[in-house]
């Protein structure tokens, strides 16, 4: 059988069956983190400026941040999952940023259709072992070529979990997965600008309009994903793609409980992640003065220092992109969180004179189990006394799934990222609901009281600081 009617009939499987306890565990993790990064992303101007656009959005039951404001299913799964993916505070695995795409997809059309929180979390595990699979037959850096693998893989992930929700047969979620991958996409020359969330959101978008089409039966080709002109040999860095062997590890190994969710304790791109927590372990037990520092060494990978490809970022947008701010911010103000995302600390003086000290070298050794990381990322500070300081190697951030961040962790982020976003009351309800995901509905789930993000002039509180 054919990889795209393998994957069809994998999710019309998990449509019909259900998943396992012990994914669901994750699922949940991943609704979680990232309907906080939506609703405190909801303000940033990439969000207001789609919104202000495609207004006014024709009505429909879909929530617009879980708040008032409502909307259709495809303009929802848009504008929610530009918010979640904004901040780049989103949970990250399979390459990409899995949740970002899959949440607001699967939110919008449960919303529309009324579904039960199992049909939700049944749903978010067929996306991701549907994406799952495709990145894995992928020998090469995505990245490396250009490519986006949120925008990219997310499309599909989103279709195979939007036909799992519709409950399609399947011949019609191989259909969703076909017309998904004709609408991958998302760069990486994009990176630092309102584009970057885009691909996240027109992802989540794409999922729901091809498993709406396909069950009205509209048709893509049978073999739109392994075909040699298809949707893996496409976006393949070298061609070095596998597109013939049998998807037969599917609904028997689950990756979502062998891989789990990095959740991210800074919004900036995960790959700065490491180097800020050898930074800020090695400042806590050595203080160093900002001014005083001759140099910052960051040893990591060459694939991780290409995706950092902005080296004297002028606002926030471009400092989460760039390993010299979340050094410099870690010297200058101790943290690397949301109140250091903002454009007068990114062109502060102290900040921008820290820039170009700050180096990258390469690693040598490589994580077999992470393309594209070194097995470590380690920094060394020189100051202008002489003095060496190094850190410790750090293999795992805090919050990867191999170093989870503890469940009052994730609480304090929630309720964080929501009082960012606006909401000053609900967020425990909502929170202790999310817990219980599978005993409860979707349109069950508390609805946020929430200023208006385009009009609102107050005071942001600082998310994830």
């Amino acid at each position: 059988m054919a990889l795209t009617q393998e994957l069809g009939e994998f999710v019309a499987g998990v449509a019909a069956r259900g998943a396992p306890p012990a994914t669901h565990a994750v699922a949940k993790t991943g609704f979680i983190d990232s309907i906080a990064t939506m609703i405190a992303g909801r303000r940033e101007d990439a969000v207001r400026t789609a919104h202000a656009a495609l207004s006014p959005l024709a009505g429909g039951p879909a929530r617009l941040w879980f708040g008032d404001a409502q909307a259709g299913a495809a303009d929802a799964a848009l504008l929610n999952g530009m918010a979640a993916h904004a901040l780049d505070f989103d949970d990250v695995s399979l390459r990409g940023h899995p949740s970002a795409v899959l949440m607001p997809a699967i939110v919008a059309l449960a919303q529309e259709r009324g579904a039960t929180g199992r049909a939700m979390l049944d749903a978010y595990v067929a996306g991701f072992e549907t994406w799952g699979e495709l990145v894995d037959r992928e020998s090469g850096i995505h990245h490396m070529k250009g490519w986006h693998p949120t925008g990219v893989f997310g499309a599909v992930g989103a279709a195979a979990a939007c036909a799992c929700l519709l409950g399609l047969d399947a011949r019609r979620a191989s259909h969703a997965l076909g017309l998904a991958a004709s609408q991958s996409a998302g760069l990486m020359s994009n990176f630092g600008s309102m584009a970057k969330p885009f691909h996240a959101g027109r992802a989540a978008q794409a999922g729901v309009l091809s498993a709406r089409l396909a069950a009205a039966g509209f048709t893509a080709s049978p073999d739109a994903l392994e075909h040699p002109q298809g949707f893996l040999a496409a976006i393949s860095p070298a061609g070095n793609v596998d597109r013939e062997s049998p998807a037969d590890t599917l609904g028997r190994q689950w990756r979502i409980e062998a891989r789990g969710l990095n959740l991210k304790k800074y919004p900036t791109c995960y790959y700065t992640h490491r180097a800020i927590d050898a930074l800020l372990a090695l400042l806590a037990r050595q203080p160093v003065d900002a001014g005083e520092v001759a140099s910052v060494e960051v040893t990591m990978s060459r694939e991780h220092a290409t995706v950092l490809r902005n080296h004297r970022p002028g606002d926030a947008l471009a400092a989460k992109f760039s390993i010299e701010f979340a050094m410099a911010s870690a010297l200058v103000a101790g943290k690397v969180g949301m109140a250091q995302l903002d454009d007068g600390f990114v062109r502060s003086a102290p900040v921008q004179d820290l820039f170009a000290r700050v180096h990258v070298s390469f690693a040598a050794a490589y994580d077999p189990d992470t393309p594209g990381a070194a097995f470590a990322d380690q920094v060394v500070v020189r100051t202008r006394g002489g003095a060496v300081h190094a850190s410790e190697p750090v293999h795992h951030a805090l919050g990867h799934a191999q170093r989870p961040l503890p469940a009052a962790m994730l609480r304090e982020k929630f309720l964080d990222c929501l009082h960012a976003g606006g909401a000053t009351q609900g967020g425990e309800a909502l929170f202790t609901q999310l817990l219980s995901l599978e005993h409860q509905s979707a349109n069950g789930l508390q609805v946020l009281q929430l200023p208006d993000a385009n009009h609102d002039s107050s005071t942001e509180i600082p998310c994830g600081s």
